[in-house]
């Protein structure tokens, strides 16, 4: 008998090798180099990386012509930059050149190997760094040549299209989209800017290996009733039973598809041999990447719930793995936060409030755990949570934003930002305040009330808009990027964890830092740019803002005092110089604080606006 036709591999010949690189071409590889050398220019310099020399004297707008020497005697770089509060680095991109000029386009990964020495990357990890810029341009010329919405068009879409039209990742880092590990062609099924959507893997774990928890509303058979339907999580049942093994025994757990063929099928094969893996094939509902990549909105269902599974692909500095250990006290640590925000009069007021991550599972690998006694990514590759969405959160007139849209600059040069504020009908400067109100203000009573922080970077936080403006905020990501800077804090066993022992003038960093140079740095600019107010306007909108919580809080003055939101500098974490020591693995996550780079002060900006 003859064998049977392969298949996959006759729809593979199928496709022309062409159809994922048809996004690559030299006008379009030339424009994207262009604005991320501009972007690495910037960034390095604000962070001090590189230190460019002024040339000549500034213009009456500020602008003035720098050069930056490269590693080699003969090379350098020279552009038009105009300098704005925290360090911050406006640059021109039309007017950077390669010196001695050749003729050449401008390229990114020449401009990493002419400061390779500056840059300080290990030798041995160089190379992983260029293919994170490799895999960033890649990314970014897929965003310039899609069809996409304009600024203008943008303002009126539905939350998922805003996930999807992003064309800038992370604002700080110059790596931002490294994501290796996919191939090109599952690039075109997973990225988030590819709008795709898939159907995710369901496994049967066994008891004795994995761990679920949940709030206490919740329990394992309810949850996956939710989310997979009474027929399918029948259907699984009667697929163990077939196989002689006894349902009782196992949890059902999600799993990303890449991360089944790349990684579990083969790195637990001797748990899948002895049954204490089963696959149970695909899903019935579809789902679509968000910006963190690893974290998936259910489309067909948008009222279920968010799926966030371990993900083996490297990313801005890690391996975006999932621990078993830390999945086991999400559940309770959100459980916490949620009562102590709801309990807080003044965050019900701003309406400020956390996407709880309701249960939570992970599956231990006995012979990696075994082996290694530090921290890996390979004891964190099969885990998985589930976070509530926000779609039966909104009320009548509500729509949802990814903050990250704030940022947005469309492939033709024209912000979401003063296109939102021009289609609300209201004053900038009144725009802002609504926005700072809900955003900026809850954060502050957070830590000035209960030392809580958050990562409330562009990408943790979503928006609620009310006739194009924002109103209120979810926050998310919390079980791992939550903290109380209190290391005497009284809590139960359950969230211990969130205690940490950080110096005290760290503590105000997670304002400064996070908010202040992770996004109204960059809001400044944009702001500017397009001429929507003066950064003068900006910053002293931020002044009277904080000025009006603490005034409105006089029992919390001895906090404003120890913590000065208005003192005249502060520490310059560093996001960069992380990933430029070790893009692997940037930061140790059982104690981030040890990992943090510092390069000098920063002066605050909200410092010339204090009130005698």
């Amino acid at each position: 008998m003859n064998a049977p036709p392969d298949v996959s591999l006759q729809a593979r010949l199928a496709r022309a090798p062409q159809h994922v690189v048809d996004h690559l071409d030299p006008r379009v590889w030339a424009t994207v180099n262009r604005l991320l050398v501009r972007k690495a220019l910037a960034e390095f310099a604000h962070e001090s990386v590189i230190a460019p020399t002024p040339i000549g004297k500034p213009d009456a707008g500020n602008w003035r012509t720098y050069r930056v020497d490269a590693d080699t005697a003969d090379r350098h770089y020279r552009f038009r930059a105009q300098t704005m509060a925290l360090h911050h680095w406006r640059i021109d991109p039309t007017s950077i050149e390669r010196l001695p000029d050749i003729g050449e386009p401008l390229d990114a990964l020449t401009f990493v190997n002419d400061f390779k020495r500056t840059l300080g990357i290990p030798a041995d990890k160089l190379p992983i760094y260029l293919d994170e810029i490799s895999s960033t341009l890649f990314g970014a010329a897929y965003k310039h040549t899609r069809a996409y919405l304009t600024a203008e068009e943008l303002v009126e879409q539905d939350y998922q299209v805003y996930e999807a039209a992003m064309t800038e990742g992370h604002p700080c880092f110059v790596a931002n989209n490294g994501r290796l590990g996919f191939d090109a062609d599952e690039y075109r099924s997973y990225a988030p800017e590819t709008g795709s959507r898939f159907a995710i893997i369901w496994l049967a774990v066994h008891r004795e290996h994995a761990h679920f928890a949940s709030l206490p509303e919740f329990d394992h058979d309810q949850l996956l009733t939710h989310e997979l339907g009474a027929t399918r999580m029948a259907s699984y049942r009667q697929t163990l039973q077939q196989l002689d093994l006894d349902p009782a025994r196992y949890l059902f757990m999600p799993v990303h598809p890449w991360q089944w063929f790349n990684k579990l099928s083969i790195a637990f094969a001797a748990d899948v041999a002895n049954r204490n893996i089963v696959a149970l094939g695909y899903g019935d509902d579809l789902y679509a990447a968000q910006q963190s990549v690893r974290t998936y909105f259910n489309t067909s269902h948008p009222e279920k719930c968010y799926v966030k599974t371990s993900l083996s692909v490297l990313n801005m500095g890690f391996m975006r793995g999932l621990s078993p250990h830390y999945m086991a006290g999400t559940p309770a640590i959100n459980a916490y936060l949620h009562g102590l925000i709801t309990a807080d009069g003044t965050l019900r007021d701003y309406g400020f409030s956390i996407l709880r991550e309701v249960a939570s599972i992970g599956y231990r690998n006995r012979y990696y755990e075994a082996a290694l006694e530090s921290d890996s990514p390979y004891k964190k590759m099969l885990s998985a949570l589930w976070r509530e969405s926000p779609i039966g959160k909104l009320r009548e007139g509500e729509r949802l934003m990814t903050m990250a849209a704030l940022l947005h600059v469309d492939p033709a040069g024209n912000a979401l930002l003063p296109a939102l504020i021009r289609r609300s009908g209201m004053p900038a400067l009144t725009w802002l305040r609504s926005y700072l109100r809900a955003y900026l203000e809850p954060l502050m009573h957070c830590f000035y009330a209960h030392d809580l922080v958050f990562m409330p970077h562009c990408e943790n936080l979503i928006l609620v808009l009310e006739q194009h403006r924002v109103t209120r905020v979810f926050m998310k990501d919390i079980a791992e990027e939550s903290a109380i800077l209190d290391k005497d804090a009284i809590l139960p066993n359950a969230v211990a964890r969130l205690a940490v022992d950080v110096p005290e003038d760290y503590k105000l960093l997670g304002l400064f830092i996070d908010v202040f140079d992770g996004v109204f740095r960059h809001l400044n600019h944009l702001l500017v740019e397009h001429g929507v107010c003066s950064e003068r306007e900006f910053w002293q909108l931020i002044a009277a803002t904080a000025y009006e919580y603490q005034s409105a809080h006089p029992e919390l003055r001895h906090k404003f005092d120890r913590y000065d939101f208005f003192q005249p500098e502060f520490r310059h974490s560093c996001l960069n110089r992380l990933q430029l020591r070790n893009n692997l693995q940037m930061v140790n996550l059982a104690d981030p604080a040890s990992s943090l780079t510092m390069a000098g002060m920063l002066r605050n900006p909200l410092a010339a606006y204090r009130r005698l």
